[in-house]
C-alpha cells in the first residue's frame, strides 16, 4: 500500500513546467507583484506606526494644554476674587480717609475712643447690652 501511494505521488509530481520565455516572464512578473505587495504592506505598516505616534503625541499635547488651561482659569478666578476683596478694602480705607479729613468726625472719634471732652463737658459711658451678657456668662463659668 505504501508503494502505491509513492507511485501516485510520483505521478502527480511528474508534471514539468515549460521553460520558455513566456513562462519565465510570467513567473518573474508574478514574483515582482508579490514583492511589490510585500513592500507596499511594509510601507503602509511603517506609515501607520509613524502616523499613530504623531497622533498620540498631538493628543497628549492637547490634553496637557487643556489641563493647564483649566488650572490657569481657576487661578484667574481666585485672583479676581482677591482683587474684589482688595478693592472693597481700598474703598473702606478711602472712606475712612475722607471721614478723617472731617474735623467733626475726628472730634467725635476722639470723644468716643479716648474719652476726650470739651471745656465743661462730662462724658458718661453706658455699657452695651452685649457686654453685660458676656460678663454674666463669664461670672457663671
Amino acid at each position: 500500500m505504501a508503494k502505491r501511494r509513492e507511485q501516485v505521488e510520483t505521478k502527480h509530481n511528474t508534471v514539468k513546467t515549460l521553460q520558455n520565455d513566456y513562462v519565465r516572464t510570467t513567473d518573474s512578473q508574478s514574483k515582482m507583484l508579490q514583492k511589490q505587495k510585500v513592500l507596499f504592506r511594509r510601507r503602509m505598516l511603517v506609515f501607520t506606526i509613524f502616523a499613530s505616534a504623531i497622533l498620540v503625541f498631538l493628543i497628549s499635547t492637547i490634553v496637557k494644554q487643556n489641563d493647564r488651561l483649566v488650572d490657569k482659569q481657576k487661578q484667574k478666578e481666585e485672583v479676581i476674587a482677591q482683587l474684589e476683596e482688595v478693592k472693597e478694602q481700598q474703598d473702606k480705607l478711602n472712606l475712612q480717609i475722607t471721614k478723617l479729613e472731617d474735623d467733626e468726625y475726628l472730634a467725635k472719634l476722639a470723644r468716643k475712643e479716648y474719652f476726650l471732652s470739651d471745656d465743661g463737658e462730662i462724658i458718661f459711658t453706658i455699657p452695651e447690652e452685649g457686654n453685660k451678657e458676656q460678663k454674666k456668662q463669664k461670672d457663671k463659668e
